[in-house]
C-alpha cells in the first residue's frame, strides 16, 4: 500500500497493518507460511511448465487430483512434506526446492 492511501486511512481512524500482525504471528511461524506458498506455487509452475493436468500430475504422485489442487493452494491440510515429495516426484531437485524455498512467496500474482 503506499502512502498516501496509508495515511488517508489511518487519519479516517483506521489501522493498518499486515497479516503477521492481524494473526499475532511469530517471525519463524510467518516464514515458514511463506515457505509453504512458496512451495505450492513451484508445485503448480513445474506441472504447467510440464504441461499436466492435475489429474496427471495425481497419477505421478500417487494421488487425486482434488488432493493435487489443494497442495497447489497450500491448503492447511498439506503438509510440507508432500509438497516436497510430489515437487521431486515431478523431477524437481534438492536444488529445485531450495531455489522455490529460498525465493518465497510474496502475495503477487
Amino acid at each position: 500500500m503506499d502512502s498516501k492511501s496509508k495515511e488517508k486511512l489511518e487519519a479516517a481512524g483506521w489501522v493498518v497493518g499486515d497479516a503477521e500482525e492481524f494473526l499475532g504471528l511469530s517471525e519463524a511461524e510467518s516464514e515458514f507460511i511463506k515457505m509453504k506458498l512458496a512451495l505450492a506455487r513451484n508445485l503448480k509452475d513445474r506441472r504447467l511448465a510440464r504441461r499436466l493436468n492435475q489429474t496427471q500430475v495425481a497419477k505421478i504422485v500417487g494421488s487425486s487430483q482434488s488432493r493435487v489442487a489443494k497442495m497447489e493452494a497450500a491448503d492447511p491440510t498439506v503438509s510440507v512434506d508432500l509438497l516436497i515429495r510430489s515437487f521431486l516426484k515431478l523431477g524437481a531437485t534438492r536444488t529445485d526446492v531450495a531455489e522455490a524455498v529460498s525465493n518465497q512467496f510474496d502475495g503477487a500474482r
